[in-house]
């Protein structure tokens, strides 16, 4: 069968522009639709890209501000955000992607890159059909999965830890501190590459909300992300029922080199 021009070319044109290395250069802003085809914004080249290349055409979304009052006339120093709920968060309102990587509590303990988030998409992607629910990599032209917003607010798996409620309701009894236990359970944590595992754990024996601010206090949905359980020193040979499909180290983009506590 030989498909028409229109099929082949969305088709090529990926292949056409990997192999012209002036195609970074050469590209102007007014070429969007050559844009959107650049090699960055697929496998493998986006599992590379550094922040400075994405941002060289997306620098409106670290420019991006915060609408002083909404169409309804409320200004943004008259309420508070979701975010700015918990003692964490300093100064005003600021816009998503600010908050992921320029913001104070950002820099303090995040590593997050463009490309943490943003995998790229398929400008040919399409859902199948009849669906394929076994497909959990297809994200329908969405440029972020899901799941990596649940990686850091997730909700709080309370019931998991054995808490009789939710952390706001029983934190009393835990003296309000989330190292009251965890300072000998699961003491392996945050060892992955978008995170500053060192400054978190100073700050969470600081302050819980910090703890609390990623486990539950700003979930994003109704639902736990189900973390590896990478070994720590006083585990327990015996996996618990609820965490026998848990893997026990991250997925492999998001690894660095850890030090495991326990030999």
């Amino acid at each position: 069968m030989i498909l028409p021009i229109r099929t082949l070319i969305p088709l090529l044109l990926p292949m056409l522009l990997s192999i012209d290395p002036a195609f970074a250069r050469d590209i102007g802003p007014e070429d969007y639709e050559r844009s959107r085809w650049h090699p960055i914004h697929f496998k493998p080249d986006i599992d590379n890209a550094k922040d400075e290349q994405c941002l060289s055409c997306h620098q409106e979304i670290l420019d991006r501000k915060v609408l002083n009052q909404s169409p309804a006339g409320i200004t943004s120093t008259e309420v508070l955000a979701w975010y700015q709920t918990l003692s964490t968060y300093e100064g005003e309102q600021e816009t998503f992607h600010r908050r992921h990587l320029v913001t104070p509590l950002a820099t303090e303990l995040m590593d997050l890159k463009c490309n943490t988030c943003h995998q790229g998409n398929d400008l040919r992607e399409e859902a199948a059909i009849p669906p394929d629910h076994d497909n959990q990599d297809l994200t329908l032209r969405k440029s972020v999965n899901p799941d990596i917003c649940l990686m850091c607010h997730g909700a709080n798996a309370y019931e998991l830890m054995g808490l009789p409620a939710p952390w706001r309701e029983s934190r009393k009894n835990f003296q309000n501190n989330c190292l009251l236990c965890h300072s000998y359970i699961r003491t392996e944590r945050h060892q992955v590459n978008y995170l500053k595992a060192e400054a978190i754990e100073a700050a969470g024996k600081a302050n819980s909300d910090v703890c609390y601010g990623c486990h539950g206090g700003r979930q994003w949905y109704r639902i736990a992300y189900p973390y590896p359980r990478h070994p720590w020193k006083s585990m327990s040979k015996v996996t618990p029922g609820w965490a026998r499909d848990r893997p026990t180290e991250s997925e492999p983009r998001f690894r660095k080199e850890i030090q495991q506590a326990a030999n």
